[in-house]
């Protein structure tokens, strides 16, 4: 799924977070930042939240079961993988990807998880420290190699 597929899926869901949050067009543009116009345009379907609307929603509402269960599990995750295409930013350690997660590679000290729904990939050492989220899992799997050779993992 690409960055603009992800946005549009999200726009497609404004409304039913919303709902789901209890909250007036008023208020959830007032919580997105955007005028009420705006936000009715998104619901219509003539109007995008964009990347930064989006990453604005998924933030504020994380907690949606309307999200997780559209995008599997954690939104700030998924959201990482798109922000961070470009760079390696240092991450805490995970509980292990016990729901949302099935390991697709391993090697010694190191897992590639695939996330159920959302399909993207992540990175953890064997003792779960995120270190890296993405859609390609070949990049994952070259720098994980390129860790180990460093002793890094």
């Amino acid at each position: 799924m690409t960055r603009d597929t992800f946005v549009q899926k999200v726009d497609a869901l404004v409304k039913l977070v919303r709902t789901e949050y209890g909250l007036t067009q008023e208020q959830m543009a007032q919580c997105l930042g955007i005028s009420k116009k705006t936000l009715v345009g998104i619901e219509k379907g003539r109007g995008s939240l964009g990347w930064t609307g989006t990453a604005a929603m998924c933030s504020l509402f994380s907690e949606s079961t309307v999200l997780q269960n559209t995008f599997g599990g954690e939104m700030s995750d998924i959201l990482k993988a798109y922000a961070f295409e470009q760079a390696a930013p240092h991450y805490p350690r995970t509980m292990g990807g016990r729901i949302w997660w099935e390991v697709t590679k391993q090697g010694e000290g190191w897992k590639i998880q695939q996330n159920y729904i959302s399909r993207h990939y992540r990175l953890l050492t064997a003792d779960n420290k995120h270190i890296c989220s993405s859609f390609d899992a070949e990049k994952l799997e070259r720098l994980a190699n390129e860790l180990e050779q460093e002793g890094t993992l």
